[in-house]
């Protein structure tokens, strides 16, 4: 039982900082190139919502596959890669839609206010991403016998190791 509580937290803090560390480099890519191409090469808004949240995706995928949740059930690129474009689409949409919001009907087009509705969808997006990303995309690894205890048939309570 300890082995069992002392994996599993161990390995959520571990994922959950390498997350964390992908996911700032990721934001930080996001913010500068949206501010680049919004602020200084005068693309619309909501095109350069799309484009940074693209090129950050890109960069976010292979930070997680390889680092973030490299200790997790290999499933396949493919299959991986499918469900990170749909979690990270479906994120993509929701910013899309606060930028938009914020732009359209509220009628904002400073770059501070849109630079603000931005952020705000990213943190959203962030929660919506991990979770998403440890259910579906990089599951668990299966269970191996050093984390699952073998149970007497007759108790149901774990076996002692002789």
């Amino acid at each position: 039982m300890r082995r069992l509580l002392s994996t599993r937290p161990g390995r959520l803090v571990r994922e959950l900082g390498a997350f964390g560390v992908v996911g700032g480099v990721c934001f930080l890519v996001d913010i500068a190139l949206f501010q680049l191409l919004y602020a200084h090469v005068g693309v619309g808004a909501v095109t350069s919502k799309l484009l940074s949240t693209l090129v950050s995706m890109t960069f976010a995928f292979l930070g997680h596959r390889f680092w973030s949740f490299a200790g997790r059930a290999r499933t396949g690129l493919r299959r991986e890669y499918s469900l990170f474009a749909v979690v990270n689409g479906s994120t993509l949409l929701l910013g899309l839609a606060i930028v938009a919001f914020v732009r359209y009907p509220l009628g904002q087009e400073g770059a501070l206010v849109l630079q603000l509705a931005n952020v705000g969808s990213i943190a959203v997006g962030t929660v919506i991403r991990f979770l998403a990303y440890r259910r579906w995309v990089f599951p668990a690894p299966a269970a191996d016998a050093a984390d699952t205890p073998v149970r007497d048939a007759e108790s149901s309570r774990p076996m002692q190791p002789s």
